[in-house]
Parts: C-alpha cells; sequence; structure tokens
C-alpha cells in the first residue's frame, strides 16, 4: 500500500523534467480614455471640446479684413485687421458636469480706409453657462455632451458688442478617438432674447492625428448660417456712421452679431482651418491654426485669420 504514492511522485517528477513553467500569458492592451483629448482651435466661443474638464484657455486672433464688403449700398472699401486677446476658462464638478466661461476678452479693430472705418477697441461681451456629459465612456473613448450658455450685453459698442438684451447658445458636442486619431463635432443655435440681434446656428467639424506628442496635425470645417436676421436698426455709431445693420448683407459669424436686417441675402459663411497641437507636457499643450473662408470673402469679415492658443488643464 505504501508503494502506490511513491509510484505517482516518480511517475509526475518524470513527467515534468525539462519542462519550464510559465505564467498565464497577459491579454493584449487596448487603448482607450481621454488622456490624448485635444480641444479643437477655429470657432473658440462656440466649438469646445465635449468633455467636461477643468482647464485655463487663452486665446490671440488676429484676422485680416477683406479689402473690400458687399452691402446694400455696392462694394464699400474695408482692409485691416481685427485682433482680439481672450481667457476662457472651465471647472469641472465632476467627470459630466462643468462650469464654461466661454466668451470675454478684448478686441481691437484697425481698417484701412478711415474715415468710413475707424480705429477702435473695446472689450467684448461675457459669455458662461454649463456643459454636461450625456455620455462619458473611457472604454470606447467616446463622448456626447450638451451646453447651454447665456451671452450678456456687457461690451462696447465702438467694437460690435454691448447691443440687445443678450442671449443664449444651445450647444451638442461629441468626441470620438482612435488610438491617435480624433474626430470631434458640435452643432448649435444662437438665440437673442429680442428682434434686434440676428438668430444664427453653426456646424463645426475637426479631426487630428497625433504624429508625435509635439506634432499633433488638425483640419476644422465651420458653417455658419443665418436663421433670422436682424432688425436692421442704426447702431455702432463709431463705424460707418452706425450704418452697418443697415446696408450689410451678412452677419459676423463667430465674432461679432451686427443685427443686419439684410443678411439673408448671404446666409451662410463657411471656413476651414488647417493646423497643429505641440504637446508640451502633460497639462498644457499650444496650438495654432490657419483659417480662410470657403465662401466669398466679401460676403463676411474674414480674408484670413491666424489663431494661436494655450490650454493648460489641470
Amino acid at each position: 500500500m505504501k508503494l502506490a504514492p511513491i509510484l505517482v511522485l516518480s511517475f509526475c517528477q518524470a513527467s515534468l523534467a525539462g519542462t519550464i513553467i510559465t505564467a498565464p500569458e497577459a491579454a493584449p492592451m487596448t487603448s482607450g480614455g481621454f488622456e490624448n483629448a485635444r480641444r479643437p482651435i477655429s470657432n473658440p466661443t462656440l466649438f469646445d471640446l465635449a468633455l467636461p474638464t477643468t482647464n485655463i484657455h487663452p486665446i490671440v486672433m488676429y484676422q485680416r479684413l477683406p479689402d473690400a464688403v458687399n452691402t446694400t449700398l455696392g462694394q464699400l472699401p474695408m482692409g485691416g485687421d481685427v485682433q482680439v486677446y481672450a481667457l476662457q476658462f472651465e471647472i469641472a464638478f465632476n467627470e459630466r458636469l462643468s462650469l464654461v466661461a466661454t466668451k470675454d476678452g478684448y478686441v481691437d479693430i484697425n481698417p484701412d480706409t478711415q474715415p468710413l472705418w475707424s480705429d477702435e477697441s473695446g472689450f467684448a461681451n461675457l459669455g458662461a453657462g454649463l456643459k454636461y456629459a450625456f455620455i462619458y465612456d473611457p472604454a470606447t473613448s467616446t463622448a456626447l455632451s450638451g451646453t447651454v450658455t447665456f451671452e450678456f450685453p456687457t461690451g462696447n459698442h465702438d467694437v460690435f458688442q454691448g447691443e440687445g438684451d443678450g442671449a443664449a447658445n444651445v450647444i451638442v458636442s461629441g468626441l470620438k478617438l482612435w488610438d491617435d486619431f480624433q474626430v470631434a463635432g458640435a452643432a448649435g443655435l444662437h438665440l437673442p432674447f429680442d428682434g434686434q440681434m440676428a438668430t444664427t446656428s453653426f456646424v463645426s467639424a475637426h479631426a487630428s492625428y497625433e504624429v508625435s506628442r509635439w506634432f499633433i496635425p488638425l483640419v476644422e470645417v465651420n458653417w455658419h448660417h443665418v436663421l433670422e436676421a436682424g432688425n436692421g436698426r442704426s447702431n455702432f455709431f463709431s463705424q460707418a456712421g452706425g450704418a452697418v445693420p443697415v446696408v450689410a448683407a451678412f452677419e459676423g459669424a463667430d465674432l461679432l452679431n451686427f443685427g443686419a436686417s439684410n443678411a439673408s441675402q448671404n446666409r451662410d459663411f463657411v471656413t476651414a482651418a488647417v493646423g497643429f497641437r505641440s504637446r508640451v507636457s502633460d497639462s498644457v499643450d499650444l496650438g495654432f491654426a490657419y483659417e480662410v473662408p470657403l465662401t466669398s470673402e466679401e460676403d463676411g469679415i474674414m480674408k484670413d485669420r491666424f489663431t494661436v492658443d494655450l490650454v493648460w488643464s489641470f
């Protein structure tokens, strides 16, 4: 009876001789999460990242004005540039809800054709609200959020701000990442609280690919559409004697709202932007974009635009 255990043990030792026992093979790693998500650059007051995060976002914009613009009086000469210096911020209460400050800053208008247009500078309106992520799925790197912001008429009339009773922006934003490739989009409505300013909509799209942390090229497209023109009341008297809302045949897209009664003549303004982001640290990245209109530049106030920004997340 005692020989049986000895025989079994000897058999096991013989069977295992020369055999190397290894740990079970680990499952292949799969990418996920939002660690490499990057914010769009163009259309910055409306086109935001779908993720609620905490960040500070300074922006500098240099926009060249068209040599001439279309009006009900025919083409009027313009030229010059607009410079914008802004500071956005966002505070996340949790992974789904954040407070966003989307519009503020200082506007400096420098037209070439004086005295028809005059050099003016002043503060922009203030805008802020809340963002909520209805879909927040790090496993598939997918997010869908809704944002409601309110714009208050606190800005300076000399730079086409501070008119009307304010407005609300209602926006839906989406985000999807596949490893180094990212797509994002947003669509929304700008809804004034009175009939003085124009009611508008927008659609924006973004695609980028992380070649390296220092070079993340991107392309973006923005479509602004006038749903209902403003009342065309004479206003902003430091520019063209207050006639801009009366004779302009277009609206100011993302920067300005003239309240032009003839904006229905050119309801659509479309731009394309190319640029890149550079991740200088885990919490800071820099961005640059060059933007041009795809519609007629005479039916808007953009000949081209250069945007530089920084996103500091913490």
